[in-house]
């Protein structure tokens, strides 16, 4: 999975909406498109966290073999840990590209120099997918944005019904 081809499909998509469209909460109990962009940024900073700590430590179990590619499958609805939800806040675009850039850079730098073994054999849990090796950890960073950019085309839709 590139997760930087993904991420610029994301800009792609919110490209010509206003900051008000993308906070427009469209349905009840349902997240806005702001707070789409913000749980992305939430969720690569937890997993920059997370493959730091893992770089710590010295045994690692065995990957499992989860398909990660099955996280953008948008037929499975799947709840959010309490800290990967976004605020309620208004946001703008500029501040939501801020935050989404300081996340990737943050994982970009601390991947960047990691051997294929480390990439391979570090690893870490997934509270629903298992032991996932930090390789499949980043191809899991860009199969979850895939997955919400259907979540953004889906908002974007309803907004157009209440236009």
């Amino acid at each position: 999975m590139e997760i930087k081809n993904v991420r610029e499909e994301i800009w792609n998509s919110v490209t010509g909406l206003t900051d008000a469209q993308l906070n427009e909460v469209v349905e009840e109990g349902n997240w806005s498109i702001a707070q789409v962009l913000e749980h992305l940024h939430l969720m690569e900073k937890n997993v920059v966290r997370l493959i730091q700590h893992a770089l710590n430590q010295n045994e690692f179990e065995v990957p499992g073999t989860f398909p990660v590619q099955m996280v953008a499958d948008r037929t499975k609805k799947i709840a959010a840990p309490e800290i990967l939800n976004p605020s309620n806040n208004f946001q703008t675009l500029e501040e939501l590209k801020k935050k989404l850039s300081q996340s990737r850079d943050s994982l970009e730098k601390v991947i960047q120099n990691l051997s294929e073994d480390e990439l391979n054999g570090k690893t870490f849990e997934h509270r629903r997918f298992g032991v996932l090796s930090i390789k499949q950890w980043i191809s899991l960073v860009g199969y979850h944005e895939k997955r919400h950019i259907g979540q953004i085309e889906e908002i974007k839709k309803e907004l157009e019904k209440v236009v």
